[in-house]
């Protein structure tokens, strides 16, 4: 994630854009690290996507130690009831106070806003309101016009922080960051002869080496002038070291000219990175571009927050199956191992018929007697005990041919319900995998309830569910469904789609039923295509290059009785090989952005 040095150089252009005049209508303290500020400006661009009514805007600030932020937000946040002192101080000093400049010196990871008001003797006065977005050092600081500290959201005392003490009354300076160079102040000789002099990876060596760049912006630019980023910076030549800084120099001109476009960069369709600039190193449809800098910010982490959240929520659920899954595997394996042994069970029948037929030729005491297989026609040596005879060695054959032929039956009918099991046990865990939301969670356990692997709780009541399915629409404008889970399986396959709807499934993986309205048309290869990708993401295959998918028309589809929730069976179908990126296929509701 690049919240670096160009990712605030958009941010502070956004604001100078929004808020640089307004003023300042609501101060809120919604968590103990973290500012939502209010700003009406009557020359509000109300074409903003993040614009409220009344010319208002909402600004988050946050001084999070694992993900610090500031953007303009479009929702709002309760506040406690008794507002915490800093956001007291901030009310009394700065309340109706007007934005008269937003600044970031240099590529620092810092804001700072310079506030204009009154104070109580009706003096106008100037403050300024800075934070600084520098993961667990983050912070926001209040400072008065001589640039000595206010208060700020964190106390940091000298026993804390040798470097600086951010307390009332003390001075406010940005602290050297580890001696890094300005990048917007740079020429071509002291490029080559800071970086050079670094026997680490020239991505590395750049990131290390100028504030305000991250590892995402490194490897761009060496992606850019085709550099191998692992590169050691000591052993480029004087072409390469002309190439890369041409790169870094057209770079830095787009950021102080301010030709931003950010954009997230989406993998199997979650976001996994984002920038304030082009990333050429990822395929284009894999990114998506935003006009507004905050609105990706606000979209990229509420991604991430929910996926990070749903992973959570469900490791309890996640820890159940797996157990299960663990020991039905052992299980089966054990048992296709004696199902192996019980292979010999026909040599042993064929041992005691040919020792009833030939047996008569065989002494007491041989150890062996070849006869002719009349099955084969081929000579066949059968091992004796020398202690028994013919009759003897005959019903002891077929004694073991008995046995084994038990143990047989018993196993098919073991083995079936087992991999029946691991089946459904590897559906769960794909359900899990793709759940979106909590709702999708209460779903899951419900099956796992009914199934047996979880207990309900004092006997209640079943949950009630409100989780839907996945509903996307193609590019030819037919709708398409994705069950989430193996209940949805069910209820999209059997009770709402109808004869002539087209089914998609994967054939070899755990996965979603697809299912295609087609209101009567023909279905265009476009759509079939795009229903295939939907199923092979919504698979436990989604990770290989080409994902075998079958699809057959709703009415070939049946369900044996007695199966497990999402199971079927079809004997009619046609055959895909597909890529699982679903990159360009609508959701039905409204796009990324």
């Amino acid at each position: 994630m690049a919240f670096d040095g160009i990712t605030i150089s958009n941010i502070v252009t956004e604001f100078n854009q929004t808020l640089l005049g307004g003023r300042l209508y609501k101060i809120a303290q919604p968590e103990p690290d973290e500012l939502l500020l209010t700003i009406k400006n009557n020359l509000a661009d109300e074409t903003h996507p993040l614009y409220a009514s009344n010319s208002q805007y909402r600004l988050l600030l946050s001084a999070d130690a694992s993900l610090p932020l500031a953007y303009l937000t479009g929702s709002n946040k309760t506040s406690p009831m008794t507002a915490p002192n800093f956001c007291m101080l901030l009310r009394k000093h700065i309340q109706n106070g007007r934005i008269i400049a937003i600044s970031q010196p240099g590529l620092e990871r810092c804001i700072q806003f310079d506030i204009e008001h009154l104070d109580e003797m009706g003096d106008l006065c100037q403050k300024s309101l800075i934070i600084e977005l520098m993961g667990k050092h983050s912070n926001i600081i209040f400072c008065d016009d001589k640039r000595m500290i206010i208060d700020s959201i964190k106390h940091i005392s000298g026993m804390v922080s040798s470097v600086r003490e951010v307390l009332p009354g003390r001075p406010y300076f940005i602290p050297e960051t580890q001696n890094k160079v300005n990048p917007l102040d740079t020429d071509p000789d002291s490029f080559q002869a800071t970086l050079s002099a670094k026997a680490i990876p020239v991505y590395k060596a750049i990131y290390s080496t100028y504030t305000g760049l991250s590892p995402v912006i490194a490897n761009e630019l060496c992606a850019e002038c085709a550099l191998d980023a692992d590169r050691p910076a000591t052993t480029l030549d004087s072409r390469e070291w002309a190439s890369l800084y041409q790169t870094f120099s057209n770079c830095m001109t787009r950021v102080k000219e301010k030709q931003f476009a950010p954009r997230i960069v989406y993998e199997c369709g979650k976001p996994v990175e984002y920038a304030a600039l082009p990333l050429t190193m990822y395929a284009a449809d894999e990114s998506v571009e935003y006009s507004s800098i905050s609105r990706l910010l606000e979209q990229y982490y509420a991604e991430r927050n929910a996926y990070t959240r749903i992973r959570q929520k469900s490791v309890d659920l996640r820890k159940i199956v797996q157990t299960a899954l663990e020991r039905n595997v052992k299980k089966y394996d054990l048992q296709c191992q004696q199902m192996k042994d019980t292979e010999k069970r026909d040599k042993f029948k064929v041992y005691g018929e040919l020792l009833h037929t030939y047996g008569y030729t065989a002494a007491l005491g041989d150890k062996s007697l070849t006869a002719l297989n009349y099955y084969t026609n081929e000579n066949l040596t059968i091992p004796l005990d020398p202690t028994l005879t013919a009759t003897e060695n005959a019903k002891k054959y077929f004694d073991k041919y008995n046995k084994l032929k038990r143990t047989f039956e018993a196993l098919s009918e073991l083995t079936k319900e087992v991999k029946s099991e691991i089946d459904h046990l590897e559906s769960i865990s794909n359900a899990l995998d793709i759940a979106a939301g909590e709702e999708d969670l209460v779903q899951i356990k419900e099956e796992m309830i009914e199934a047996g692997y979880i207990r309900r709780k004092g006997g209640g009541k079943k949950a009630k569910i409100t989780s839907k399915p996945f509903h996307y629409v193609s590019s030819d404008g037919f709708d398409i469904y994705v069950g989430k889970n193996n209940y949805q399986n069910d209820e999209l396959t059997f009770k709402f789609a109808t004869g002539n709807d087209w089914w998609f499934h994967s054939k070899k993986f755990p996965g979603s039923h697809v299912i295609v309205k087609t209101n009567g048309e023909e279905l265009p290869d476009r759509t079939f295509e795009e229903a295939g990708r939907l199923a092979a993401h919504y698979s436990k295959g989604r990770e290989q290059e080409k994902v075998e998918i079958d699809y057959t028309q709703k009415k070939n589809v049946k369900k044996p009785g007695g199966a497990n929730p999402g199971f079927v069976v079809y004997y009619t179908n046609y055959s895909m090989m597909i890529d699982s990126d679903i990159t360009g296929i609508a959701p039905a509701d409204n796009s990324k952005n």
